[in-house]
This record gives structure tokens, sequence and C-alpha cells, in this order.
């Protein structure tokens, strides 16, 4: 799943996943307060490097796996969930025993039916390339980016509902930048020798997958230089991942009949007609520029170079459903070249996946009666309730703050959902048709039921019952146009939660999210929305003003982080998290304090041989033990706006005097919060 967000959706990280289950159950066996021992580099001396300290034995003993690009605690939560997952999937495909298990048994198992999708070779494309030779005018053009949207296929442009964030309890329709194969705008321009070579490699992968499906090969080289030509008008009219980051940036509500003055080449009622979307008057046009850089690329290109364009990316999103080939030229570029990944995962670790994707709320249904306990959700609740009202007094305590933009602030905490675990109400995949053997039509008939799914919300109330996440997902958001906080199933587990933890290191690890997530309704992004979910400027100015320039502290501070060499972090793109991680995880601190006090508990009292602020300090620094392979940091630092692991622990730790406090470390130590930054 791809989890850098919708346009008005926060995220926190992109989960990445323990050594194996029994390696992880004896190492809390042999722990009292629920750390894990074992990864602990004694060496170290935690005032100098904390992470190497709390982390240093668990990165030398977990090295990367040959199908990752990454390996960390998150990854390894997620591969204990797959397995359970996959456990839960061949139970299905062999008994049937419900319309559930028939739907997401018979998935899985058309996905991994091999030998059927290595003999239909190129079968399953050939209608739609028959129907793009014949693509010789605008018009034809027009069908064929419909039918491609259809299928989640983002051909030039994305198109689809969003709430309206002028009136956030409806949805309106967004029509927002794409049609790009690079992940951002910015890999076509860089110009420095790495982004020339991963730029070249794109092209000729571009043209061996012409290749792949009958193109001779110095025809295809010219064609996936058409192709890159194109893609690079459109990253040019596209917005960078920085900008990206400000709501404000991303509003330009108008009307339907507006979208003709931006782009007179294209019939957007037409493509609207064609898509079955409802009737709507007006829609947001995230970035207006993109639509009349689109306009031009209609005007200026040939359209063979644009039937190019189109059965590219048709045949790039169809790739992983297809033959070995396809598969393998596929992962040889965005597995190898951007990711650094050695081997392509296991066919099982990718169908569970697929399957996840595809009909994750019938499948997190199973995984939630199997894995899931009451008695983990309600602790969670609790400890939720209890870092909401450690924010209140943080927000009463603030000297930087009137008091008209903190009641402000009260009245938006005190609004926050709190959705744990899975949904109340679950889908209905009941019109999703599975068909034996037709793992890629099965794929495309998912997606098409998506898709309209999407599309019918518009003009509607919102659903604030719904979630952005499966229950499976090791993961957790805040949501700014819904004002609420979730946390899937999938990650109150340890070594986020346990029930056999400690206060201090289940605060440390859950309770850090809980507080990051809660931070994010007030962060530089999640700040500009009110209760509601509307994006309304809620704040005096001199307020605003002071919360700017504490912002920028962070902006400084983790723009000096570099995880490889020649590559720096982006301290605008990484603003949110790093506020969300520096509030969250002070607020969980604050409640652990609170809990200690109420089960009157001495706050030096040792488990382990740590205190109590020791434990929380290493059970926080822990969730972020990580290996990475260079390609992956560097795409990670020009792309996502969460900080590396590392950074997370160094970043936060520094910028909290109780750190210092709880581990002696001295004003000449290079962990020692000496001048820390601080919004909340």
């Amino acid at each position: 799943m791809d989890c850098r967000t919708a346009t008005f959706t926060l995220l926190v990280g992109c989960a990445f996943l323990p050594a194996t289950l029994s390696a992880q159950s004896a190492q809390q066996d042999a722990s009292h307060s629920g750390l894990n021992l074992s990864a602990i580099d004694r060496s170290a001396d935690p005032c100098q490097d904390f992470y190497q300290y709390a982390c240093g034995n668990w990165v030398k003993a977990n090295p990367i796996p040959p199908d990752q690009s990454s390996w960390g605690t998150f990854d390894q939560l997620q591969e204990r969930n797959q397995k359970a997952l996959r456990t839960i999937l061949e139970d299905a495909e062999q008994h049937e025993s419900s319309a559930t298990d028939q739907k997401i048994g018979g998935f899985y198992r058309s996905c991994m039916d091999e030998a059927e999708i290595e003999k239909r070779g190129t079968t399953p494309l050939q209608s739609e390339l028959e129907r793009l030779s014949h693509m010789n005018s605008q018009g034809d053009l027009l069908d064929e980016i419909v039918r491609l949207q259809s299928a989640g296929i983002d051909i030039f442009f994305s198109f689809g509902s969003t709430p309206d964030p002028k009136d956030a309890k409806m949805t309106i329709a967004q029509l927002d930048q794409g049609g790009i194969g690079l992940p951002e705008k910015d890999f076509y321009f860089r110009t420095d020798p790495k982004s020339d070579e991963i730029r070249k490699k794109y092209v000729a992968h571009i043209g061996k997958m012409f290749q792949l499906i009958g193109v001779a090969p110095d025809v295809a080289a010219n064609r996936a230089a058409a192709v890159m030509t194109i893609e690079t008008e459109l990253a040019r009219g596209s917005m960078d991942v920085t900008s990206r980051r400000d709501p404000q940036q991303l509003l330009h509500e108008m009307p339907k009949s507006d979208l003709s003055k931006l782009a007179p080449k294209f019939n957007f009622d037409r493509f609207f007609v064609g898509l079955h979307a409802p009737e709507f008057e007006k829609l947001n046009v995230a970035v207006p520029q993109f639509v009349t850089t689109f306009n031009q690329v209609l005007a200026s290109q040939k359209i063979d170079d644009l039937r190019d364009y189109i059965t590219w990316h048709y045949v790039s999103a169809a790739a992983t459903k297809l033959s070995r080939p396809f598969v393998d030229e596929n992962f040889e570029f965005y597995g190898k070249v951007l990711s650094g990944t050695k081997e392509l995962r296991p066919r099982w670790k990718r169908c569970v996946s697929a399957t996840d994707r595809a009909l994750g709320e019938a499948l997190g249904k199973k995984f939630v009666e199997k894995t899931f306990g009451e008695e983990g959700k309600q602790r969670t609740l609790e400890m939720v309730q209890e870092i909401e009202r450690q924010m209140a007094n943080d927000i009463e305590g603030r000297p930087w703050m009137s008091a008209e933009t903190k009641q402000q602030a009260l009245t938006k905490l005190h609004a926050v959902a709190n959705k744990i675990g899975y949904p109340d109400k679950w889908r209905d995949y009941s019109s999703l048709n599975i068909v034996k053997k037709d793992y890629f039509g099965n794929w495309y008939r998912s997606v098409e039921f998506e898709e309209k799914r999407d599309l019918n919300k518009i003009g509607k109330p919102v659903d604030r019952s719904e979630w952005d996440m499966t229950p499976p997902t090791v993961n957790a958001y805040y949501d700014p146009t819904q004002n609420n906080i979730n946390f899937p199933a999938g990650i109150l587990q340890p070594p986020f939660y346990s029930n056999r933890a400690g206060d201090a290191v289940n605060y440390g690890a859950v309770g850090a999210v809980i507080g990051h997530e809660l931070t994010h309704g007030f962060d530089d992004q999640g700040r500009q929305f009110d209760a509601e979910g509307n994006l309304k400027d809620w704040w005096q100015k001199s307020d605003e003003a002071q919360f700017d320039k504490l912002a920028q502290c962070f902006v400084n501070e983790y723009g000096s982080f570099s995880p490889v060499p020649g590559v720096e972090l982006n301290g605008k793109l990484t603003l949110g998290e790093n506020t969300a991680d520096n509030g969250g995880l002070r607020l969980a601190y604050l409640a652990l304090l609170d809990d200690l006090a109420k089960k009157s508990v001495p706050v030096d009292s040792k488990q382990d041989g740590y205190t109590q602020p020791q434990q929380f300090f290493l059970g926080y620094a822990q969730l972020w033990c990580e290996n990475v392979r260079p390609e992956q940091a560097r795409v990670w630092a020009q792309t996502d706006p969460h900080s590396p692991g590392r950074f997370r622990v160094y970043g936060v730790l520094k910028n909290m005097p109780e750190f210092s406090q709880a581990f002696g470390c001295k004003p000449t130590d290079k962990m020692y919060a000496a001048r820390a930054c601080r919004v909340w």
C-alpha cells in the first residue's frame, strides 16, 4: 500500500516491519519490562548515541532480508501479520465455508496459480492493446483515458472524491496531478549524477517493457524516449512534494464549467459521463497549473506519442499481475534500481498483500476475529483518553498562545474521535465477482469496484465511520478533514503494545504513536483545520507567527541530518512528522508520570535494571531499530515526510530535558538537551 497520503489526509510513518515470532517471544520472556534486552548495545554510551545504545545489537543481528529494501521492527510485525493472513487465506481457499471465504480464498488462489498466469502470457493485455492500436483521434484518446481511469490507472491525472475542505461533512469531486512513473516531480529535474543515472535506467526500463509486448528494440527505444518527454512535461507542471504539504495550496474550488478554460483540448464533461460519475456542479482542482500543462501536452504532442504514453502506463500498471518476464522487469527498476532490493518477494507474500489491497475489510474481519482481543482495545482506549487529557493540559500551559487560540484548540481537541482496531461496519463486497483462474481479471474488477465506490461518494455526506487503512495494517493515521485518530488492529501488538509489558514500555511505544497522531491535529498542516475538519483559519495572527517561529527550529534541526552521503533531510517536508514525534512523545511521558503517580509506583523503581523513565525512552527508541539500503534511504529522503528511524530517535530525545535527566547526560554529551526545539 502507498502510505504517502491523499491530498487532505495525514498519515504517520509508512510502517516497515520483529526477528521471527519465536525469537521475539524468547526476548520478551527474558524481559520483565517488555524491552528487547538483546537489542541493547551496552558498550555504547546512551548520552553520546542513544540509537546505538538502544538498537546497536539489533541492527547487527538483523541484516536486511534479500526481498526487502529495509528491515525494522515495523517490518518484523508486518511479517508476522502476513503469516497470520496467509493461514487465514489458505484455510479460506481450502474450505470456502462462507461467501467471504469464497472471495478472499478465490482471489488468493488465482494469484498463487503461477502456472495459469504463465500460460496466459500477454493474453490479458491483448484486448486493450488492440483498442489502443486504433487510437487515432482526441476522441479515441478520451475514451481510453476513461477506460483506464475506471481501472484505477491515473492516465495524465487523477480524479476522485474528497471531503470538501470548506465543508468537511460533505464529499466533493477532486481533480489532481498524476501520470508520471518516477516517484516525484523533482526526479525529472535533479542534475546530480545519481538522478541522471536513475532517469536513464527508467527510460531503458520503459523500452524493455515495450519489447515484452512485441515491439522491436529500436522502435521500443524511440517510444520510451517519447514517453519520457511527455512525463517530463507533466512533471514540470506538477507541484513538488514539499509544497503539497500546505493544504491551502491544494484548495482551488471552481465550477465544473471552468475546466474548459484550463484545458479546452479535453472534454471533461464527456470524461465525467464516461466514468458514470454522479452529477456535480463544483469540484476542487488541486493544481490548476497542472491541468493547463496537461492541455499543452495534448496540443503539442503527436497522437502516436500520446498512444505510446498511455500504452506504457497500462502495461506498467498491469505488470505485477502478468507472467514472470513482466514481473521481473518491473522489479528490476522499481525494486532494484529505486529501492536496492536484491530479490523479489516470495509469491505468497505478494499474493497476501494483493488480497489485502483488493479485499482488505473482508480479509481484515477474519484477521480481527483471530488476533485482536477486546482487552487490548480497551487498554488502548484508556491510554488515548489519558494522553488527550495531557494534551489539554499542555495547550492550557503554552505560554506563546493567546487565550482565544487556546480555547479554539481545546474545542478541537475535545472533538477528536477515536477509532481503534477495526470498522464498526464492514464493507460489503457481494457485488464484486471473483473468478477462478483469473488473477488479472480479479484484480481489475476489485479496482473498478473501489473506483466506483469512491466516485459514488460525490455529493453525499462524508461517512466518518470508514477507514483509510485495512485492519491488518501496521500503521496509524490522523485525518484532519474528519478530526479523528485511527489505530488499526495490525499495529496494536508487540513491540507497540503488549498486555505483558510494563506501563513505561507501553507508553513509550504505543503511547508515543497515540501522542504522535493526536499532535498531528496541531502540526503545521493539521492546525489549519478546525474542530469540524474544515480548512479554516482559527488562529490569532500573533499565535500563528509564534508557531511558525518555533516550528522553524525543527526545520533547521532535521535539515542537518544526512541519511546517505550527499543527501540531507528536507526539514520542511518532514516538519509535520517531526512536530508530531516531538509533541507525541512528550505527551506520552506526561501520561506515564500521571499513571505512575495514580498507582503509587516510584519513578525510580527498576525493572531489568532500568528506571521507569529509562524504560520509557528505550521503549520508544526500539520502535525505530532498522536497517535501510542506501538506494531506499535516498528515495525516502527525497519523497517521504517521515524522518528515518535513527533521526526520529536523535531529534526527539535531544529535545527532551527529561531524557538527559533520566540517563544523567551532561552538557558536553551529544544527546544532551541543550537548545531544545519545542512547539507542543
